[in-house]
């Protein structure tokens, strides 16, 4: 595993949640903690529990105030802290088993209609259109969070020469399955959205579908890698997905 992350942090949003910061810099030490940390919350939920959202280095958790107002003299903001304060040590006694999700084959035509800014990306980065794909093809991506929309996953893992700005002007409609780098993060757009990042690709398949049992593809923990193809075997696998 990676260096361990900083001791765990812990302070109040509003008078309804608490939000507990795992470090600072974007690291799997952090994310395996978080995941770690979210399982014992899931198998121990204190009372009044009401929602958790997780980020890059945080978990906001949500609780009812009036409901723990009503159990005790304690404020509600101390009582739910200390009981997430108390979880932490059997969320790092299981880290040792921790285990990363799946690895995630994506399908992706770069270039063209399917990726219009890979031109830009390739002259930001002083590199040729296939030395970007190659790059962005051969990197192993962790899935930190899944946001911003159903099922569109935030990835860690990007190799740091293809960093490239976010658009000036955002598009008003980006095509669900679109791959894009913002900074030195890479994503794919799982519905159509506005959108500002760089479009380097597209995929064929359907990130978020809520036919489905599991509506999103991606889960925070999966491993994820992109597999270039071409736009004939876009248009087939679109047709079977």
């Amino acid at each position: 595993m990676a260096d361990s992350p900083p001791p765990l942090r812990l302070y109040p949003l509003g008078d309804a949640a608490v939000v507990l910061e795992f470090g600072q810099a974007i690291a799997p030490a952090t994310h395996q903690l978080m995941q770690a940390f979210t399982k014992v919350l899931a198998r121990h939920p204190p009372p009044g529990l009401r929602e958790v959202v997780p980020a890059f280095t945080t978990l906001t958790v949500y609780y009812d105030p009036w409901m723990l107002g009503q159990a005790s003299a304690v404020l509600p903001y101390e009582q739910m802290a200390g009981a997430l304060q108390s979880l932490l040590p059997a969320a790092q006694a299981i880290l040792a088993d921790y285990e990363l999700g799946p690895l995630v084959e994506i399908p992706v035509c770069y270039g063209g209609d399917f990726g219009p800014d890979l031109g830009l990306v390739a002259s930001h980065a002083q590199l040729a259109p296939a030395e970007v794909i190659a790059r962005h093809a051969q990197a192993e991506y962790l899935v930190y969070m899944v946001g911003f929309a159903p099922g569109f996953p935030y990835l860690g893992g990007l190799d740091a020469r293809l960093a490239t700005p976010r658009r000036a002007q955002p598009r008003p409609l980006v095509p669900a399955g679109a791959v894009g780098i913002a900074g030195a993060q890479t994503g794919i757009y799982s519905l159509p959205t506005p959108g500002g990042w760089q479009l380097i690709g597209r995929t064929p398949l359907r990130l978020f579908d809520p036919s489905r049992a599991r509506p999103s593809l991606l889960q925070a923990g999966d491993r994820l890698r992109f597999v270039p193809i071409s736009a004939a075997e876009f248009q087939r696998l679109a047709h079977v997905d």
